[in-house]
């Protein structure tokens, strides 16, 4: 798995940066693996929407899911025994992809707004 950082303004004022640590991560099948996405310059974070993008090579990217202030919402709701997300800390937000399989290649990004 390959995985980026995005940079981007909001309302043309403040810069948000996106940070993702891990540039690659192998698992084996039927195993669990996590992500961080780390945020800078949102003031309040446990009300931001973060959302978790799936993209393989020659198909546009899936939005699979995003958390919001209370809770995880789904863009197909057979994915809410696939991944989760939550949030730690102040600014760190967490996907989890649960039993991995050829299926799951592809980079993983989060994104703000």
């Amino acid at each position: 798995y390959l995985f980026c950082f995005l940079s981007f303004f909001l309302d043309g004022q403040a810069q948000v940066l996106l940070k993702q640590r891990q540039v690659s991560i192998t698992r084996g099948h039927n195993t669990a693996t996590s992500i961080d996405c780390i945020a800078e310059g949102i003031s309040n974070f446990q009300s931001a929407y973060i959302h978790w993008y799936q993209h393989i090579p020659s198909k546009a990217p899936e939005q699979i899911l995003y958390i919001g202030p209370t809770s995880v919402s789904y863009d197909d709701k057979s994915f809410s025994n696939k991944y989760s997300s939550l949030r730690k800390g102040s600014n760190i937000c967490t996907f989890t992809i649960n039993d991995i399989n050829s299926n799951d290649e592809g980079t993983y990004y989060c994104a703000y707004w």
